[in-house]
């Protein structure tokens, strides 16, 4: 049997110490990823509440008047000119949130998504 004053002895308690503080280390920093795993998951479920609930509902109906989107890419667009064509009439409504038009000023049909349309009302 070794005694604890002899050199092979404190070599190997030594090396075993060493070992145990990395072992405990390494469970600490798998806590602290777990950890921030965790939050980074609220975080995100969170931040698609609060992105969701800002966006509007849209709610039109066959025969109403809108307004197109202009969504033709400029590099230089005019400050003034207008971003929306129309005015257009709804004349179709489809389940996955795609609209039918037909444009007023030359009775052309064609479907557009509904993110692209805005009610129409009339100035003064």
């Amino acid at each position: 049997m070794k005694y604890p004053d002899e050199p092979d002895s404190l070599c190997t308690v030594s090396i075993i110490e060493s070992i145990v503080q990395e072992v405990f280390e390494l469970d600490c920093q798998n806590k602290l990823e777990e950890d921030f795993l965790d939050n980074l998951e609220i975080e995100d479920k969170e931040t698609k509440v609060f992105h969701y609930a800002r966006i509007s509902k849209k709610n039109f109906t066959v025969g109403q008047k809108v307004l197109l989107q202009h969504s033709k890419l400029k590099f230089f667009p005019g400050k003034l000119r207008s971003r929306w064509l129309g005015p257009h009439v709804i004349t179709k409504i489809f389940a996955n949130g795609a609209v039918e038009i037909q444009s007023l000023k030359t009775n052309n049909t064609f479907k557009v998504n509904d993110h692209q349309l805005k009610e129409y009302r009339k100035g003064f």
